[in-house]
């Protein structure tokens, strides 16, 4: 597991919480969403994004969808690896990959596809420069 997330720029850990088992006792599907959208957010963050909407150009999530791999339950730590996949005009595509600690296995792939988003206008926008600039740092390689 630690081998494999060595591939990501930006990792976080969070504990599953009892609360987050449902009836079929397995983490709930729809956790896996927040914990895909922590885990971009503390990519941003590494980015240097504003999240405050208050700027005239921001993310947005445009799309998203998630691989369920293997049901994980209460006790557990999960470690979420994000990186950028690719980039294109308006937008940009980060996968999140999940671990379980307990496991020591992959248990769900969340991808993401984030446009730039003018606040202003409401309309997407060009992909900032700075972004790719930062993304490509963050990721080792140019876009």
């Amino acid at each position: 597991m630690q081998e494999l997330l060595k591939e990501f720029s930006s990792v976080i850990e969070l504990p599953v919480q009892w609360g987050e088992m449902d009836a079929a006792k397995h983490v709930n599907n729809s956790v896996y969403i927040r914990w895909g959208e922590s885990a971009r957010i503390a990519y941003f963050d590494k980015m240097g994004l504003d999240n405050s909407f208050t700027e005239q150009i921001g993310a947005i999530l445009g799309w998203q969808d998630c691989k369920y791999i293997f049901p994980v339950t209460y006790p557990d730590t999960i470690s979420i690896g994000v990186k950028t996949v690719e980039i294109k005009a308006d937008r940009f595509f980060v996968e999140c990959h999940m671990f379980s600690h307990r496991h020591q296995r992959i248990v769900a792939i969340n991808k993401n596809s984030i446009i730039a988003y003018d606040y202003h206008n409401l309309k997407k926008a060009a992909l900032p420069q700075g972004w790719i600039n930062k993304i490509s740092e963050l990721e080792g390689k140019t876009f």
